[in-house]
């Protein structure tokens, strides 16, 4: 690994720990940070393939080309948002925006209020707030494309080991604070006073369901890395009282730390964070069965489960079940939310009212009674759709489709007991749990959340291209780290 490797390894590092311990990166300081370390990345990357280029090819893979249809796809997406921001002359705005050139045409009418020529305006109703979504996702594009063509984020070559145990280590760390901050009734979030915020276990985020959003990812992936060690190790067991004796320290340590933030995730009461894991976990009990074997579910995932939920109910769930029977009246204020914000996406239904403004134009159409102001639709892909609107979603959708198509396909290439395939199943589980829970919550507008989702879907990408035909000859024990 030369120098840049290794700057790049670092920034990651950074912001894996970073951007969950900043509250989430929430704050425009804290995703500023996430955004100036993406771009560092993506330059070290840039100056490692202009002076180390030739060198490492043989520690590439077989031909890695990003499909047209991805590239093609996420440059509409950034261009449709970069569109949202051009003041268009009224007559063109009139067509593509109707809602937008009659809010504009009232603005007018007060003089001062618009810093906008009278004959010009953009689609976006507040650009500004445009501007900060656009930078966004514009470096989580960078950073996804840079992670899918960076040589030593593979399996075998021991960087993404070390990136997955510092995930796994954030992991078990936020759901250790958690559990402190909330049963010694110190009530803290870091610096911040939560006596209010805090009615569960939250780690360093602000809200519960953010925690759980962000557990969802890691636990699915903890589960894969776990399977992935088991079967790079000689498989020589004669039954399970064999294999039980054999574990060795790091093994039972990582399934000690699984059941830690389940428990975080449980106790954080997220309704359906829990629905989202217990599903996740019916999942990867079945995908990570032995069949040659004749198991109708894997042993371990049930294991571990079962354990966190044995503990749990030590400690004591009356209060989280409790939850699930008063759920009525939080889906009735949801059901409002969603109903007022396909209102917006009625009005603005081919490029939305601008990515970021929400919160600015949702009071309009609100039709009920809040003693709040309302940020976001409590559903990301609708709210996306009300933002960016038919154009904008269909390319979303379209983009995740194309990946999810070649994240199942690479997965079904992979061999039964091969370490890369329990990794990409274990990432994609996590990633699909997290877009479930993103249906009824809040979860990838959070900067951490979006950081790690990016993250994964370049790191399970990343797995399931073929190897060299020289590092694939080489044992893992001389490719690991």
């Amino acid at each position: 690994m030369n120098l840049l490797d290794s700057l790049i390894k670092s920034t990651l590092i950074f912001l894996l720990i970073f951007t969950p311990l900043a509250w989430g990166a929430i704050e425009i300081w804290a995703f500023s940070i996430m955004e100036i370390g993406i771009l560092l990345v993506i330059a070290l990357f840039i100056m490692q393939q202009f002076f180390f280029g030739p060198s490492i090819n043989w520690r590439s893979y077989s031909p890695f080309p990003v499909p047209p249809s991805v590239i093609w796809l996420s440059t509409l997406f950034l261009g449709i948002l970069l569109w949202q921001m051009v003041p268009l002359p009224l007559e063109i705005l009139r067509i593509v925006s109707p809602k937008t050139y009659q809010l504009r045409q009232q603005l007018m009418s007060f003089p001062g209020l618009s810093s906008q020529p009278a004959d010009l305006g953009p689609i976006s109703v507040f650009p500004f707030a445009t501007k900060i979504e656009f930078w966004k996702w514009l470096t989580l594009f960078g950073l996804f494309f840079t992670l899918w063509r960076w040589p030593n984020f593979h399996w075998r070559e021991g960087t993404s080991k070390q990136l997955i145990g510092v995930i796994i280590l954030v992991g078990v760390g936020e759901a250790s604070y958690g559990f402190f901050e909330f049963f010694s009734g110190h009530h803290y979030i870091l610096s911040l006073k939560g006596t209010f915020l805090m009615s569960s276990v939250m780690g360093t985020f602000i809200n519960r369901n953010y925690f759980a959003g962000y557990l969802l990812l890691v636990i699915p992936l903890s589960i894969g890395f776990l399977l992935a060690r088991q079967a790079s190790q000689p498989n020589q067991y004669r039954g399970w009282r064999h294999r039980l004796a054999a574990l060795d320290g790091k093994t039972l340590l990582l399934g000690f730390a699984i059941i830690i933030m389940i428990l975080g995730l449980l106790f954080s009461a997220s309704r359906m964070g829990i629905i989202s894991l217990l599903l996740s976990f019916s999942f990867l009990s079945l995908v990570f069965r032995q069949k040659e074997k004749g198991h109708l579910f894997s042993r371990t995932t049930v294991l571990i489960l079962g354990l966190a939920l044995l503990w749990g109910a030590w400690i004591g769930l009356d209060a989280i079940i409790s939850r699930f029977f008063s759920s009525t009246d939080d889906f009735k204020i949801r059901l409002l939310f969603w109903k007022d914000t396909f209102r917006i996406w009625k009005d603005f239904i081919l490029f939305g009212s601008g990515l970021g403004t929400f919160a600015q134009i949702f009071p309009l159409y609100q039709t009920f009674f809040m003693n709040a102001f309302v940020t976001h639709a409590e559903n990301d892909l609708l709210q996306l759709m009300a933002e960016t609107g038919l154009m904008g979603i269909s390319l979303i959708c379209a983009l995740f489709f194309i990946l999810f198509q070649k994240v199942i396909k690479g997965i079904r290439s992979l061999p039964e007991g091969e370490p890369r395939r329990y990794i990409a199943i274990g990432g994609t589980v996590g990633v699909l749990a997290l877009i479930l829970h993103s249906f009824v919550e809040r979860n990838l507008q959070v900067p951490a959340n979006a950081f790690l989702f990016t993250f994964l879907w370049a790191l399970v990408l990343r797995q399931i291209y073929p190897l060299s035909p020289k590092l694939a000859s080489l044992p893992y024990e001389t490719v690991s780290p």
